[in-house]
Order: structure tokens, then C-alpha cells, then sequence
């Protein structure tokens, strides 16, 4: 390059050299230099040896090191302290990069290993790292982050898919060793939205898409199969078809075609190959004896370009699987439980280092988790053995409900899922004594009348509550029927309510201390991961923006009001603020809805969206770094991220409220409104679909680059520890939650005497923002597919006017993150929420 524009891009330059070992070679006038990495001269790196310039002062004085360098003056660059490159005299490094400099098998001091051969003098030398070195990369690098199947008891057991190494998944056929490679691939370009390359030997580009949408939508594979969607499953591929997964399903894909290809797909993050047939198949070149070669050029790939590569075999046969030698093994066979699979993890120089269990859900073309299932150990030691407590009748009532406990399927009261998932959970953990104690409210909740709906699972279900019902002495009561299930609308027989999530807003102010590090054994350090997770982006994100600048720019511009939290109720009913006397004497207000005899008979559905916070950081859109003054803009581009002025686009539906909530509520003097990225991704899939006209012209902005995972490790954590801590309940559950709240709010501490971390509007708004449009999307659908909303407001409160015990079945009844919580409460009672 010549020296302007490696000025330019001096610190990509830097880092290729840092990160991959890559010399660029720089001219000026005459002047030539390179900028290599450290390892070219080791002296390099002793404090002092050489002039040393941090990478902004070396930007700006480039030309003064370029000439410096060329007369063999050697020049460091360090990042604050740390030497990270070096600029060298070419006569210096041609020397080291000769073939005739050093014999054979010599090592130069500059860390190259040269050879004599004449074939190998153009090639790059050899790179050697000291111990120092790799100690060095690991911890700059942190945590493993890459990418997972999204089952969280196989990632934790196999610690997901490592960069750089070959993992095979082998099953014999009919067992699901496909649909793993399905799981990673849906988990890390759906959800995390990164790139993947799936090369597709066995199924085709139609198999593939069939099968994610019924992974993600629970739609029956077979009828998929057969070209029948529903209108939400056809939603749901509209919305995938911009997904970062790039399919390969041409014909004689081998693996020198892979390896061909995948260099030039551009960020990507993983390889899926699906699959190496172990029977020899003339139409396909992954299969027979062709596979020890193709799983060497695969592992070579891994290696090269520094990603995962997850290859499926339909084979468990050792001595096959020996031949292809893996660097990581996961064996996917039957358990003792022919509803389990286990899945055996081995490393090549380790041995087996884990096992995990999936429970196979077959006709939706994927695995569920199975944590709370793992046999637990008998009480004298030994092998764990499943089954070890409850009855027959127990074990097979919590197998034939595990569809409806999972989320997999729709249509059971809430009262009888709860305690159905309590069954589930007390047979894993063998407590005998907390299984006696379930007896009374689970004989109760079974003996309810219900009706399931007339499936394959519903049927397995009503038999096995029946049976239930006459172990226990109640009258049998559960039965079949056409559509989806009813219950007794009784609210005596209510699921008894978790507490409420406490929304972030309705917690107390900061106070003073807030924002120092939780005590070492807390429940959550929340805002220890929080920071962590910030700390660990390589893009350098800037937490804090100074507060001489804060009163400038974009940061006025910024409002509570650009959360889009709904306000609405249903034109049609009436909304009344009761006065209500809590159990404690508070007096407070509650809403009262009046729903109009034209909307038939019916029951409220209160909707109670779990941690629509911490849910929302797994792929909240914001720029890490300053917001950069871009003006008008012809079109939105989702590359970018920040604050836009746009239009207030028309909305003409009278049965959902506007998707900008109450951002709507304040435009400006011209009719303007100032909305963050989450809102303008939303109007652009609106607009895709077909439900708004166009999109609203850019009148001004301010963005940077987008980045989707910066809150990513946070809420991993925040999702793993609610698992725990939700089951525990008690003082630990609502630290956790306060913590939870404290350490989000501390994005954006009002006061300005308030201490924190942190202060980013752009960050706090844009996550409240992500809340905001993933509660209004899937009500969206709940309308879409024929459900009345009556009500919807902040960012985790729905109210449906449905038959009674019926949920709209686009929400997930549990209590993970974006499951819901469902009460149902008789016309004319007030609505069991406010300041509570």
C-alpha cells in the first residue's frame, strides 16, 4: 500500500498483523517498510528496546516513522501500553524472508522458519508464538463465545463449537444426528445473527427451510412436507428470508468444493455440512470411502479460516468414526428412556469429557432441551438411574405432557401445566418427599374438567391423566376434542402466580452504592457481567460519553418517550381506573375493562411477558461507538445504528395500536418524531410485508456502526441464572431481579449526582425499544391469526378477550425469558396489576 492509504488504515493494518500474522508492505517515495507482527522481531517487545508510539500518535506522525523504519530504525506501535506491531526496513526482513538467509530448518531472528527448497521461496514463512504469546491471546480473548446449538445442557456440556476445529455428530440414521446440525445453524443465524455456510450432501434447499420453519414456528413437519402452511408459519419464512445462512445443495458437493467456497463468504461465523453418508452413493461424493479424505480437508478448513466446522455422519460405528478422526465427537444414541437421547461428547486427546440429554421432537424437526431430566444419582453412589422415584402411572403422565410442558404444543389450562412441569421436574430430581407433596394439587388440577385437543399428543395426554385420576381416586375428567383445549374458568383453580417480574421502570430510584460491584456471592452480579460484557467487544465500545458533550449532538435529542411502549386499549371497550384497598391498606388504583356484548362470549386473558429486558439484550441493535451526525438519508440502512427523524407513518388498523406506541404521542412542530434502530427495523419488515405503504422518509440522524451483541454474554448469564434462582424462589430470586433492574437502569442514571459505569441513552432506549417491538410483534401475530386484543401496554401486558382457559398460541406459557404467564379473570373484575 502506499503510505496514505495505509495511514487510513493503519489500525485494520495493525490488527491483521495482531490477530493473523499478516505483513503489509508500505512504500513512500522510495521509502519502503513493512508492518509486521511482533513475532518478525522479538526484541520488540522488551520495554524501551526500540521507539514505541501508541496507534493515534503513530497515525498522525506516519510518514516521520515511515522514514524512521527505512533507515533501520525499527518503530513499535502499542496499544496503551502493549507492543502489538512493529514497522521494519525491508532490507532488514528480506533478509529473514530469503530461502538462502539461514539453512535448512534454521529459525532467523525475526521468528520465520526458511526453507532452501525453490519451490517454497514466494511462500510465506512459517509463524512461531513463545509460550507468552498464546498465554497472551487467551486471555485477551476471554470467555469462548462462538457460536452453540442453542440447547443449553449440550452447550454446557460440550462448551459449544470452538473455532477452528472439526466437530462430527455421529448418529445412526433415524436417531436426529441432522437436526443438530439444524439446531446450530438456526441458533447462530436466527438468533445470533451470524453467518453461516450450510452444505447440504443429503437433504436439499427445500428440506432444509421446511424443517427450520417448523422448528421455530412447532408446525407439524409432514404437513409442511406436503406445501401446507398457515398463515403465521407463512409469516415466519417471509421473515427468515433475509437470515444470514447460506445454503449449498448443488450437485457433487465434496469438501474441496466447501473449502473452495467458504473463504469467500464474507463474516462467517460457522460451517454446517449435513452429511457424510457412510454407504457408498455414486451421486454423492460425501459418502464411502471417500470420507477420511473429506473430513481432513474439512478439518484443514477449520484451521485455516479460524472457524467451526460441524460435519453430521449417519453412522455410529467406531471404527469408521476413528478413520475420520475429529477433533471433537458427539454420539447421538437412544437412552435407557426411549423418549431421551443421550449425546456422548469425546475429544481426540481427552476421551470422552461429557454427556448431555435432548429430548427428540421429532415432528417439528428438532431437539428440546432435556436438563431436567439428567437420571440423578442413587443415594448409595454409583451409576445414576432413571426412573428411581414415582410410579409408573407418574413417569408416564410427566412423558405423555412433556409436548405441552416444553412449549412444543398449545391448548393446556395454565393451572395444569404448572403443575404437570412440577411432576417433570420433582421424577428427575428423585425427591421423593416433594413428589408426596404434589400428590394433592396434581390430582386436583387432573381432575378439572378439560378438554384436550384431538391429536396424537392430546390423546397420549387425556389417557394418561385418566389414569392418573383413578391411581389417586378422582373422577377421570380429562377428554379429547376438535381445536384447542378449555378449562373450568373457576379462578379458584388458578395456577398459583410467580411473582411479578418487576419492571425495571416501576423499581425504586438509584440510590447512592447502586453502582458499585455486587459482593463477591451474590445471587446475580449483574452489573459485573453487564460491564464485562461491554468490556469484552472488539469494537472498543465508548460506555461513558463525557459530560461536556452531553448537552450537544444527539444526547438532547433523546427521550423516554422513544421506548414506544403502547398505551392502548381497544377502541370498542371501556377503560376505568377503580379504586382498590390492598391485603396491606394501600389504596390504589386498578384498571377495570367493559367488554361490549358484541364481542360474544368470553373470558380476559391477562398476557405477563417474562424478562422483556434482559430478554431483549440478545439482539438489541446499537452502535458501540459515538453517534456520527448523518443527516438526511435516502433509505434505512440496517449496517447502521442510532436515532433517525422520520414521518409518523399512517397506521389504519383499528384492532392493534400504532407500531411506534406512545413515540406517536409527541411529534415535533414539523409532525416529526425522533425513533431508535429497533423501531425502524420493525416499520421496514411492516413495510416488507405488506402492512404499511412505505417507509417513512429520514429527515436527519445520528449513527455508527451496528452491532447486535453487545448485551449478548449478559443476557446468557441473566437467562442461565433465572433457570436456577426462578426454581429456588425466595430472597435470592428477587436479588436477583433487583440486581437485574439496577444494573439496566444504570445505562442511563438520570441524576446527574448518580454515579455509574455507564451513560448511554442510545444504549437504554434502544434496549427498552427492542422490548417494546418484540411484545407488539407477537401480539401482532396473536391478531393476525384471529385472536382479539383488547389491551396492550409497556412492554410486557396483553389482555385478549379469548374462550375460557384458552391462550392465543402464539405466546409460549413458561417461565424463561419471552415465555409468558396466562390468568384468566371473569368479565367486569379488575385487572390484577398497578404498583404491585
Amino acid at each position: 500500500m502506499n503510505a496514505t492509504d495505509a495511514r487510513k488504515e493503519l489500525f485494520a493494518l495493525v490488527r491483521r498483523a495482531e490477530k493473523d500474522g499478516l505483513t503489509t508492505l508500505i512504500h513512500k517515495h522510495g521509502e519502503r517498510v513493512v508492518l509486521a507482527p511482533l513475532d518478525r522481531l522479538p526484541a520488540a517487545r522488551k520495554t524501551d528496546a526500540f521507539p514505541s508510539h501508541a496507534l493515534s500518535a503513530a497515525q498522525r506522525d506516519f510518514g516521520e516513522l515511515l522514514t524512521l523504519a527505512a533507515q533501520g530504525q525499527p518503530q513499535v506501535l502499542r496499544r496503551n501500553s502493549t507492543p502489538i506491531a512493529v514497522l521494519l526496513p525491508v532490507d532488514a526482513t528480506s533478509s529473514a524472508l530469503s530461502s538462502e538467509a539461514a539453512p535448512r530448518g534454521a529459525v532467523p531472528a525475526g521468528g520465520a522458519v526458511t526453507r532452501n527448497s525453490d519451490q517454497d521461496v514466494d511462500r510465506a514463512p512459517r509463524r512461531l508464538a513463545t509460550l507468552g504469546d498464546a498465554i497472551g491471546a487467551v486471555l485477551a480473548a476471554g470467555p469462548v463465545t462462538g457460536p452453540t446449538f442453542g440447547l443449553s445442557g449440550l452447550d454446557a456440556s460440550a462448551g459449544g463449537l470452538q473455532s477452528g476445529r472439526l466437530t462430527l455428530v455421529a448418529a445412526a440414521p433415524n436417531v436426529g444426528g441432522s437436526l443438530l446440525g439444524l439446531a446450530a445453524a438456526r441458533q447462530t443465524a436466527l438468533v445470533d445473527n451470524r453467518r453461516v455456510l450450510y452444505a447440504a450432501s443429503g437433504p436439499n434447499q427445500a428440506d432444509i427451510m421446511r424443517r427450520i420453519i417448523s422448528a421455530e414456528t412447532g408446525g407439524d413437519y409432514p404437513r409442511l412436507k406436503q406445501g401446507r402452511l398457515t398463515p403465521d408459519e407463512q409469516q415466519v419464512a417471509r421473515e427468515l428470508a433475509h437470515a444470514p445462512l447460506m445454503i449449498d445443495d448443488g450437485s457433487e458437493l465434496t469438501a474441496e468444493a466447501i473449502a473452495e467456497t467458504a473463504p469467500y463468504v464474507e463474516d462467517l461465523a460457522l460451517v454446517v455440512v449435513d452429511r457424510l453418508q457412510a454407504a457408498h452413493n455414486a451421486r454423492l461424493p460425501l459418502s464411502g470411502d471417500r470420507l477420511p479424505t473429506a473430513s481432513q480437508q474439512l478439518a484443514g478448513l477449520a484451521r485455516a479460516l479460524r472457524v467451526p466446522v460441524l460435519a453430521i455422519v449417519d453412522s455410529a460405528d467406531p471404527a469408521l468414526l476413528r478413520l475420520l478422526d475429529a477433533d471433537v465427537l458427539l454420539t447421538l444414541a437412544p437412552a435407557d428412556d426411549p423418549a431421551v437421547v443421550q449425546v456422548t461428547i469425546a475429544e481426540r486427546d481427552f476421551g470422552t469429557i461429557g454427556t448431555a440429554y435432548l429430548t427428540p421432537d421429532l415432528l417439528h424437526a428438532r431437539f428440546l432441551d432435556n436438563t431436567d431430566t439428567t437420571p440423578a444419582a442413587p443415594a448409595g453412589g454409583g451409576a445414576p438411574a432413571r426412573g428411581s422415584v414415582g410410579s409408573a402411572v407418574e413417569r408416564e403422565l410427566a412423558d405423555a405432557a412433556l409436548p405441552y410442558t416444553s412449549g412444543a404444543q398449545h391448548g393446556l389450562p395454565s393451572s395444569l401445566t404448572h403443575e404437570l412441569a412440577a411432576l417433570r421436574s420433582t421424577l428427575a430430581s428423585g425427591d421423593q418427599a416433594a413428589l408426596d407433596e404434589l400428590a394433592v394439587p396434581l390430582a386436583e388440577a387432573a381432575a378439572a374438567p378439560t378438554r384436550l385437543p384431538d391429536t396424537t399428543e392430546g390423546q397420549r395426554l387425556a389417557a394418561a391423566l385418566n389414569a392418573y385420576a383413578a391411581a389417586t381416586g378422582q373422577p377421570a375428567a380429562a377428554q379429547p376434542a376438535d381445536g384447542v383445549g378449555q378449562a373450568a374458568s373457576d379462578t379458584t383453580q388458578a395456577e398459583p402466580e410467580l411473582e411479578p417480574e418487576a419492571d425495571a421502570e416501576a423499581a425504586a430510584e438509584l440510590q447512592p452504592g447502586d453502582e458499585e460491584d455486587e459482593p463477591e456471592g451474590a445471587p446475580f452480579p449483574a452489573l459485573k457481567l453487564l460491564k464485562d460484557a461491554v468490556g469484552r467487544s472488539k469494537m472498543h465500545p465508548i460506555k461513558v460519553i463525557r459530560s461536556e458533550e452531553r448537552d450537544s449532538g444527539p444526547w438532547p435529542l433523546i427521550s423516554e418517550h422513544m421506548d414506544g411502549e403502547p398505551r392502548w386499549v381497544h377502541p370498542d371497550v371501556t377503560s376505568t381506573r377503580v379504586p382498590y384497598d390492598r391485603p396491606n391498606g394501600k389504596r390504589v388504583r386498578r384498571d377495570q375493562l367493559d367488554v361490549p356484548d358484541t364481542f360474544g362470549d368470553g373470558v380476559l386473558c391477562l398476557i405477563d411477558r417474562n424478562g422483556s429486558y434482559p430478554s431483549a439484550c440478545s439482539a438489541v441493535p446499537l452502535a458501540p461507538n459515538k453517534l456520527l451526525h448523518t443527516g438526511p438519508l435516502e433509505a434505512f440502512d440496517k449496517a447502521g445504528a442510532g436515532i433517525y427523524r422520520i414521518d409518523i407513518p399512517q397506521w389504519g388498523r383499528t384492532d392493534m395500536p400504532h407500531p411506534l406506541g406512545r413515540i406517536i404521542d409527541r411529534p415535533d412542530d414539523e409532525g416529526r418524531v425522533w425513533v431508535t434502530t429497533p423501531h425502524m427495523k420493525q416499520l421496514a419488515r411492516l413495510v416488507r410485508d405488506g402492512h404499511l405503504a412505505a417507509m417513512p422518509t429520514i429527515h436527519d440522524s445520528w449513527t455508527g456502526k451496528a452491532n447486535e451483541s453487545l448485551f449478548k454474554p449478559f443476557y446468557e448469564a441473566a437467562r442461565t441464572a433465572r433457570a436456577d434462582l426462578i426454581q429456588a424462589g425466595g430472597e435470592p430470586y428477587k436479588a436477583y431481579k433487583t440486581r437485574l433492574s439496577i444494573a439496566l437502569r444504570l445505562l442511563w442514571p438520570k441524576r446527574q449526582e448518580q454515579k455509574s459505569p455507564f451513560w448511554r441513552p442510545d444504549w437504554r432506549m434502544s434496549m427498552v425499544a427492542e422490548a417494546s417491538v418484540r411484545h407488539w410483534t407477537v401480539a401482532f401475530k396473536a391478531v393476525q391469526e384471529g385472536h382479539r386484543l383488547i389491551a396492550l401496554r409497556n412492554v410486557d401486558a396483553a389482555v385478549f378477550w379469548t374462550p375460557p382457559g384458552t391462550a392465543p398460541d402464539t405466546y409460549r406459557i413458561g417461565t424463561g425469558f419471552g415465555e409468558v404467564k396466562a390468568k384468566f379473570i371473569q368479565p367486569g373484575q379488575m385487572i390484577p396489576e398497578g404498583d404491585d
